[in-house]
């Protein structure tokens, strides 16, 4: 009464073989189940033998510290600390350490200054002592316009040879302009008066 009527002479609905679909460029392998990924996935909060791991961990961590300090004598890229990774660091630091910075004696005349004032001031010499001081400001003074045209010169440089630029390079390169050359780390890696590649 309700519905369709029932039509005898309906088509019969054609049966095709199933097709199997490869998936192109896949993994190769079945997914797995989620059972056994949290199966692999898990470990104990606590390990059982506490001292074994300790040691392990121990160990893990003087070979990643063994890496680090040979990198950052060789510049090898893949185990310099994450503060010095990348090509544009590399090319600041080139920067760098291919011109000759005030900053970088300043801490030496600084630390004369310091020894000079000592010995003066028992002796009763203000003008020495007086000189010393004007030095030291005379020299921080210098070493703010420095640091001011080396920014300049950073930004600049790696605007033309980078497309976006990251930030804080400004800062990284003046940073290691007040560096001592041979404190520096990572290690210079180009000569003084070279032009950066």
């Amino acid at each position: 009464m309700f519905g369709r009527s029932k039509d005898k002479t309906a088509p019969a609905v054609e049966h095709r073989p199933a097709v199997e679909l490869t998936k192109v460029g896949g993994k190769g392998r079945p997914t797995p189940r989620r059972s056994e990924a949290q199966a692999r996935n898990q470990r104990p909060l606590v390990p059982t033998d506490r001292k074994a791991a300790q040691k392990a961990s121990r160990e893990v961590q003087r070979e990643q510290r063994a890496k680090m300090q040979a990198a950052l004598l060789t510049g090898d890229e893949r185990y310099l600390p994450v503060r010095d990774r990348g090509p544009q660091k590399r090319f600041v630091r080139d920067v760098v350490d291919a011109r000759r910075n005030v900053g970088e004696y300043f801490l030496i005349i600084a630390g004369i200054s310091l020894v000079l004032s000592m010995v003066a001031t028992p002796l009763g010499s203000t003008t020495l002592v007086l000189g010393t001081t004007l030095l030291i400001y005379a020299m921080l003074a210098i070493v703010v316009v420095d640091s001011v045209l080396l920014g300049r010169r950073v930004k600049r440089a790696v605007a033309a040879k980078f497309d976006e630029p990251e930030r804080g390079l400004v800062s990284y390169g003046v940073t290691r302009a007040l560096q001592i050359r041979r404190m520096r780390r990572p290690v210079p890696m180009v000569a003084r008066g070279a032009h950066p590649a």
